[in-house]
């Protein structure tokens, strides 16, 4: 699906069918360098079992126009502006890393739209190391490396991925590839600038998941007691740690993740 966002031709992935009203509805946003493409399982599941999905390219990522924004601030009132622009009431918002941001900033100011908020490899400071931050800018091939490097756990990067044939590292690194000049290093900028994360969580009213990964480098564990200690008001706070994966968990560990997403989606509901 295209529509018109701020100006500017945006990309979202709704499973090839037509958003139904009745049916509950789920936005999964991506972290930073990605796509849409990096939901492929999970997209499909909950496209096949009743679900209305909305999986966007964020501006100037993927199929999307325009220059990728440069705050998480702007980035949430953006996936806020997709919702409503689509008509939809109430969602559950799905994020990934940078992703998971978003959708903590977006819970925050929407909470009368966002009925259920699941946070994958989030943790809050996500501060971006300078080495990398810099290679972002100025060495783009070798931000991809670091980037491979420390998202994925070493069985991964040693060929033993979930899905064989697949060379998840190399898959990832053409995924960061086609993306704009510029978009990757913006995109970390803004998690590391982003100070909102504590002030944002004790605004959030809906139920919220974490789901973690084992082994993950880039957000590891243990970084996440204090935003989830933050999430004071938050009607539920539940968690998923994912053995053997790292912070690619979405290719990691599909199954594992769908299973968590899944699971919590339909939590205390009768779907």
């Amino acid at each position: 699906m295209k529509l018109d966002l701020s100006g500017h031709r945006s990309y979202c992935y709704t499973g090839g069918r037509p958003l139904a009203p009745e049916r509950p509805t789920v936005v999964f946003i991506h972290g930073a360098g990605h796509d849409h493409s990096v939901w492929s399982l999970q997209t499909r599941y909950f496209v096949s079992h009743g679900w209305n999905v909305l999986a966007p390219d964020l501006p100037g990522h993927g199929s999307s126009d325009g220059p990728a924004l440069a705050s998480i601030e702007a980035l949430a009132d953006w996936v806020l502006a997709l919702v409503a622009g689509v008509g939809c009431r109430r969602v559950m918002l799905a994020g990934h890393s940078m992703g998971s941001l978003i959708a903590l900033e977006a819970a925050a100011r929407a909470p009368d739209v966002v009925s259920r908020l699941a946070l994958l490899g989030a943790s809050f400071p996500m501060p971006v190391a300078a080495p990398l931050l810099d290679a972002t800018q100025n060495a783009r091939d070798r931000a991809h490396g670091m980037i491979n490097q420390w998202s994925y756990a070493p069985r991964s990067q040693l060929g033993a991925g979930s899905i064989p044939g697949i060379n998840l590292t190399a898959l990832n690194e053409r995924l960061m590839q086609r993306q704009a000049p510029g978009v990757l290093h913006r995109d970390m900028s803004a998690c590391n600038a982003y100070a909102a994360g504590f002030e944002s969580a004790a605004r959030v009213r809906c139920p919220v998941l974490f789901v973690s990964a084992e082994l993950d480098r880039m957000t590891p564990v243990k970084a996440l007691a204090p935003l989830a200690q933050a999430l004071g008001s938050a009607e539920s706070v539940r968690q998923a740690v994912l053995p053997g994966a790292g912070h690619a968990m979405m290719v990691e560990a599909p199954g594992a993740v769908l299973d968590a997403l899944w699971n919590f989606a339909r939590a205390d509901t009768s779907l």
